[in-house]
């Protein structure tokens, strides 16, 4: 197999390991499986890692990097907060059903590897989009309040459309975008400064 004349690396085994976990959850995530799926055996699963557990925060790890950081730097060139808040909004609700990993993860939150990241990842989105609410000139307490808003509806938005596929009647791109333009109107009521943006 051509996996296994090239030699796998760790970070192989932890994107088979994200997959899975998109695929069934948590419990997805087993070494047997993984092997099989990637061609190779156990032992190059112990070359790499000392158990599963290991595995596991491997691929938190990649998932919280894809997901999280990758997005945040994708907004970097925008030096516009309004047009970077408007990106993101529409990038995490053109994807939301899309990518089960992220309602997956949720599900297990309470799980000792799966809780640590799950607060890292979430403080540090709801930063990101404070600080954005900041630079577009809301006091603190008020940029944290509508931050905390968007958020909890990209994740209720993201849950249902994975979960119950169809349910939402956001079914077409005019809908979806109209959905976009109504949240950040809510969002951006009142808004200190004349950034306000609608494209």
């Amino acid at each position: 197999m051509e996996q296994e004349r090239r030699r796998l690396t760790a970070d192989d085994w932890a994107a088979a390991a994200l997959t899975a976990l998109g695929e069934g959850g948590l419990a997805a995530v087993a070494v047997e499986p993984l092997a099989a799926r990637l061609g190779t055996t156990k032992g190059s699963f112990y070359w790499h890692f000392a158990n599963r557990e290991a595995l596991v925060v491997a691929a938190l790890s990649l998932w919280e990097e894809r997901f999280t950081e990758a997005a945040i730097a994708a907004l970097a060139t925008e030096p516009d907060p309004v047009a970077r808040l408007r990106m993101l909004f529409t990038r995490v609700s053109e994807d939301a059903g899309e990518n089960a990993v992220a309602v997956n993860v949720l599900a297990s939150a309470d799980h000792r590897l799966v809780a640590p990241v799950v607060r890292r990842v979430v403080k540090r989105r709801i930063d990101y989009i404070v600080g954005l609410f900041e630079e577009i000139g809301f006091p603190p307490d008020v940029a944290v309040h509508r931050a905390t808003l968007g958020y909890t509806a990209y994740v209720g938005h993201d849950q249902l459309a994975a979960r119950l596929p169809g349910v939402l009647p956001l079914d077409d791109a005019d809908r979806l975008a109209g959905y976009i333009d109504s949240v950040l109107d809510l969002l951006l009521h009142d808004a200190p400064s004349c950034q306000r943006l609608r494209q």
